[in-house]
């Protein structure tokens, strides 16, 4: 990861952790509060690993465009 968030991401995770934070001052320190953390930290993950692989994606298509010119470049010296 190059350490750049998308803004979309960005908002998620702000929202995320709002209603977190507002889940603490409503429900107090409670044993619920495990479960908004939880779903604090499943949301985040899910972002991380959606932006992983958008990153593998990428650095496939890449490599893909690499082999379609090297086989374009192999036909023409024919």
């Amino acid at each position: 990861m190059n350490g750049k968030m998308n803004i979309g991401d960005m908002i998620i995770i702000a929202i995320t952790f709002i209603l977190f934070v507002v889940a603490l001052f409503v429900k107090g320190l409670t044993k619920d509060i495990l479960l908004e953390a939880g779903v604090l930290l499943v949301s985040i993950k899910i972002i991380i690993m959606a932006r992983k692989q958008s990153e593998v994606n990428q650095d496939v298509q890449r490599k893909l465009n690499e082999i379609i010119r090297l086989e374009n470049e192999e036909k023409d010296c024919k």
